[in-house]
């Protein structure tokens, strides 16, 4: 297979899809995918045995959902547009809205089309640090109604609540955040058909405490009488896929420099946006072994650096990296900047067999322009 490429392990994808299956019979709760960290179609057929359904943050998201996971449509998006309204209301089953306004606007159509309709709300519960782009709770969050901003007008158009808040975080933030949007939003909840707990739940983690979440959300299925849903991301995939690179050039510059022909700005945006710095199989940290390399992508950004690893041997052309944990907000975000051909998907079958699920090219490319 031709480098850059993915390589998505199918059988750590069903290891994670099974604890989210057990956490969700457990915790008599309903789990969603969210496909804004992973939209590979291709297996949903295999994630539909487990969850119960997608959430999408848009049009295109909702189309995708429902024609290739086949289960419930969920709809979050800070503001829509009405033609996208009328089309959203023959696919989701779930539409939320960001604010008051939108939701009097875009309920009642919502209604008449058998849709039921939910307002977010920010809790004003940051419990992350280092990553504000990240944090809807942040200072001036576009995201979330708070409760100085709710109307009661529009209780009787809402048939739910959603709140989002996390980032790759454990129960413990969860716990707190739940205390937080119950103080302020608890009245209204209790009233709800549905509560959507958002994602950013590391619930396949090695070190997630699985035993507090379903004890939070059957205490608050208790208190409110809501159907709870999860909508986590990268829990779904979380380190059932990788990223193939191989070395095209060493050279040096203050320190050894290897440029590989996959991309940080390309390829996992999120090494910048972040940023952080993706494992790679075999390496350390810098100094920790014999010899430090600088990776850096193809592109004339002089940004384009993905980190300082060292390796027990030197490394040299052609040699091939391998990053971990590859599956998520990678796929959905890469682009074509400088022309970078966009990496290969390879499913890895649990039996072991390697199946092509998409191979890109100069077209693809050139029309997307």
């Amino acid at each position: 297979m031709r480098t850059p490429y993915f390589l998505i392990d199918e059988k750590k994808l069903v290891q994670n899809l099974e604890i989210l299956q057990d956490v969700a019979e457990r915790a008599g709760c309903k789990i969603l995918l969210a496909q804004k960290a992973y939209s590979v179609w291709q297996t949903y057929p295999l994630i539909a045995r487990y969850l119960a359904g997608t959430e999408a943050s848009g049009l295109f998201e909702a189309k995708l959902g429902r024609e290739e996971f086949g289960k419930e449509v969920h709809v979050f998006a800070p503001a829509y547009r009405e033609e996208d309204i009328e089309q959203l209301v023959t696919i989701a089953d779930h539409i939320v809205f960001n604010t008051p306004a939108q939701v009097k606007k875009f309920a009642p159509p919502c209604r008449e089309a058998g849709v039921s309709a939910g307002l977010r709300v920010n809790p004003e519960c940051s419990t992350q640090e280092g990553h504000e782009i990240y944090d809807p709770c942040a200072p001036f969050s576009r995201l979330g109604t708070t409760l100085a901003n709710f109307d009661e007008e529009i209780l009787p158009l809402l048939d739910g609540l959603h709140f989002h808040t996390l980032c790759e975080q454990n129960a413990d933030d969860l716990e707190k955040t739940v205390e937080a949007f119950m103080d302020k939003f608890g009245r209204y909840a209790k009233n709800m058909q549905w509560l959507n707990l958002g994602g950013g739940h590391h619930i396949t983690r090695e070190d997630y405490d699985r035993e507090c979440l379903v004890d939070i959300v059957k205490r608050l299925r208790g208190e409110t009488g809501a159907q709870i849903y999860l909508e986590p991301g990268e829990a779904v995939v979380l380190n059932a896929g990788t990223l193939h690179a191989r070395v095209l050039e060493v050279m040096k510059n203050g320190m050894n420099i290897a440029i590989l022909d996959a991309s940080a700005a390309c390829h996992m945006p999120d090494v910048l946006e972040m940023p952080y710095r993706p494992p790679v199989y075999g390496s350390g940290i810098a100094g920790e072994k014999a010899h430090t390399y600088r990776l850096g992508g193809p592109t004339c950004l002089a940004g384009d650096v993905i980190g300082d690893y060292s390796f027990d041997e030197p490394l040299k052309e052609g040699d091939e990296l391998v990053f971990d944990d590859m599956a998520l907000y990678t796929m959905v975000k890469t682009n074509t900047f400088n022309g970078m051909p966009l990496p290969g998907i390879y499913l890895k079958r649990q039996g072991g067999n390697v199946e092509e699920i998409k191979r890109f090219g100069y077209e693809d490319f050139k029309n997307r322009l």
